[in-house]
C-alpha cells in the first residue's frame, strides 16, 4: 500500500509544481508562446575581465600569455617550442598566418573537405591550435562549439596539449551573458583549465577527460 501512494503523492507533487509554473498564463493560451523571463545576474565584475579571466585561468594550472595581434605568430611558435612540438592538428579553418613564424607539421582536419584526423592519428600529435567561441571572465571558462577556427569535438579532447587563442572581444563577465553568444543546436565543450579529476581517495590525475596541458593566447 505504501509504495503505490508514495508513488501518487510524488507524482501530484511534481504536477502542482507544473501547475503554479503556469498559473500566470492566459487561459486558452499555449504556454509555449508565452516568454519565460530569466533574471539571471549578467555581470559579477570583481575588476577588468581581462584580468580577471587570466587569474581564473591561472589559478586552474592553465598557462596564459597576453599577447598582440601582431605579435600572435610569434607567441604561436614561442608557445609551440617551448612545448617541443613538431607537429599539429588544427582546424580545416585555421589562419595561416597563426603558424608563420612556427616550424611546426601542421595537420588540418576539415571534415567537409573529407579530410578528418582518426583517432590514432590524433593521439599521435604534439598538440592542438584552435580558437573559441566564447571565454568566461567569472569562472575562467573557455566555450568551444565547433564554429569559426575551432574544428569538431575530438580535435580538442584527444591531444595531450591544447594551445587555446582567445581574443579580447570574445571575454565576457558572467555565464548567463556566455549563453547569450551560442548557438544551442551545435555542441559545445566547456573548458575551465587542464582536464583533471580525483578519486574517492582525493587522489589528483590529469588528461582523463582531455588535454593534460592547457595554454592560452589572450590576443588584445
Amino acid at each position: 500500500m505504501s509504495g503505490p501512494q508514495g508513488s501518487l503523492g510524488s507524482r501530484e507533487r511534481v504536477l502542482a509544481k507544473v501547475r503554479a509554473a503556469l498559473a500566470d498564463v492566459p487561459r486558452g493560451e499555449d504556454p509555449g508562446d508565452v516568454p519565460v523571463l530569466r533574471r539571471y545576474d549578467r555581470t559579477h565584475r570583481q575588476g577588468p575581465a581581462l584580468d580577471l579571466l587570466v587569474d581564473r585561468l591561472e589559478d586552474y594550472k592553465a598557462q596564459v600569455h597576453r599577447v598582440a595581434e601582431d605579435g600572435l605568430p610569434g607567441a604561436v611558435a614561442e608557445a609551440l617550442a617551448r612545448r617541443g612540438a613538431a607537429r599539429v592538428a588544427v582546424p580545416g579553418d585555421a589562419p595561416a598566418e597563426w603558424f608563420a613564424d612556427s616550424a611546426v607539421e601542421v595537420l588540418r582536419d576539415s571534415p567537409w573537405e573529407e579530410r578528418v584526423l582518426t583517432v590514432p592519428e590524433l593521439d599521435a600529435v604534439d598538440g592542438t591550435v584552435t580558437g573559441c567561441a566564447v571565454a568566461v571572465a567569472e569562472t575562467g571558462t573557455i566555450i568551444l562549439d565547433t564554429g569559426e577556427h575551432q574544428g569538431r569535438r575530438a580535435l580538442t579532447l584527444v591531444p595531450d596539449y591544447h594551445l587555446c587563442v582567445v581574443r579580447a572581444r570574445q571575454v565576457v563577465d558572467s555565464v548567463p551573458e556566455a549563453v547569450e553568444r551560442l548557438e544551442p543546436a551545435l555542441p559545445q565543450t566547456w573548458i575551465s583549465g587542464p582536464s583533471a579529476t580525483s578519486d574517492i581517495e582525493l587522489e589528483r590525475i590529469e588528461g582523463v577527460h582531455g588535454p593534460r596541458t592547457l595554454e592560452v593566447l589572450l590576443v588584445e
